[in-house]
């Protein structure tokens, strides 16, 4: 009777003495780990309100129709099916899209490893050549070198006048249609300076001994960088790829610019993102935009994941 009446006694002191066991080791946790928390918050604040928060907002408009005016209206899939089966402008605006991707990126980061060549061979003043040569990247992306662009490209702009003196005479490049495109892939191209730079980097950390055993085998300067520089560039290359692929599936500025905001002439500058803003803050159809926006985002993610996929055939490691 006694045993019976010490057990609940007994178990009483036994949860309490794993519960003081437990809060002193969150207390020991938390007065370790506090300062990194409080130094992470501004981070936490930005992830959860600004990034994750609007992009399940959005997940759940594009299954509304919404024009910022009324309460959102469920819809169902009814923005996807009709992007899918019933928007000629989504098929042009991937059109554009993919041909500004499939020209800007390849000439871009060929434009940037022959000046990251060139540049690793020594010169003096290697600081202020990486320095200009960065410029576009900084300043590329802007308003007024959009506008500049545009004035450059214009009928009577300074490329026909260049063209003029020897005697050719150049189209409108920003409203003929077959050539608007062309112009800002042009434009991406001159920002290759951020892509230069990690090239550059990448070329430095090829050791040297590897040339000259080659060279006193005979090897001829085409055959040392196909054998020996592209192979173990492979790393690089397939980041820029990848960072740059993305950044022109985004791409915005220009296209917004050039065009007045429209897209044309005849939708030739039509660009995804451009199209996206039409809907949005043009047509007022938010959970249209939203719809478009997600399918972007599983384009790039695709991408992402088949450039991961195929990395392992032709990118080499250390290793």
């Amino acid at each position: 009777m006694s045993n019976a009446m010490r057990t609940p006694a007994g178990a009483i002191n036994v949860e309490r003495y794993q519960g003081a066991v437990a809060e002193g080791r969150f207390k020991r946790l938390w007065n370790a780990n506090a300062p990194g928390y409080l130094f992470l918050l501004p981070w936490l604040i930005g992830f959860f309100g600004l990034t994750l928060g609007p992009a399940l907002i959005s997940l759940y408009l594009s299954f509304t129709d919404f024009d910022m005016l009324q309460s959102p209206r469920w819809v169902g899939m009814a923005n996807y099916v009709r992007i899918a089966t019933a928007d000629p402008k989504f098929s042009a605006a991937m059109y554009v899209t993919l041909t500004y991707v499939v020209f800007s990126v390849p000439f871009k980061l060929t434009f940037a490893l022959l000046v990251a060549m060139a540049l690793n061979r020594g010169l003096r003043g290697l600081s202020v050549y990486r320095a200009i040569f960065y410029l576009p990247s900084l300043l590329g992306g802007s308003v007024a070198i959009a506008v500049l662009w545009r004035q450059l490209f214009a009928s009577d702009g300074l490329v026909n006048a260049a063209l003029s003196y020897f005697g050719i005479e150049g189209p409108s490049w920003i409203s003929h249609p077959n050539y608007s495109i062309y112009t800002l892939v042009a434009l991406s191209v001159w920002q290759f300076g951020s892509p230069m730079i990690i090239f550059l980097a990448g070329l430095r950390q090829i050791p040297q001994d590897m040339y000259e055993a080659a060279s006193l085998d005979g090897a001829s300067k085409f055959r040392q960088f196909y054998k020996i520089t592209l192979p173990l560039l492979t790393p690089v290359i397939f980041f820029n790829a990848v960072v740059q692929t993305i950044d022109a599936f985004k791409a915005f500025t220009p296209a917004f610019i050039i065009s007045g905001g429209t897209g044309g002439p005849i939708n030739s500058t039509l660009f995804y993102t451009l199209y996206l803003y039409q809907e949005a803050f043009g047509n007022f159809r938010m959970g249209y935009a939203s719809a478009l926006a997600w399918i972007l985002v599983v384009i790039i993610a695709i991408f992402t994941a088949f450039s991961f996929l195929t990395s392992r055939y032709w990118v080499h490691y250390d290793d």
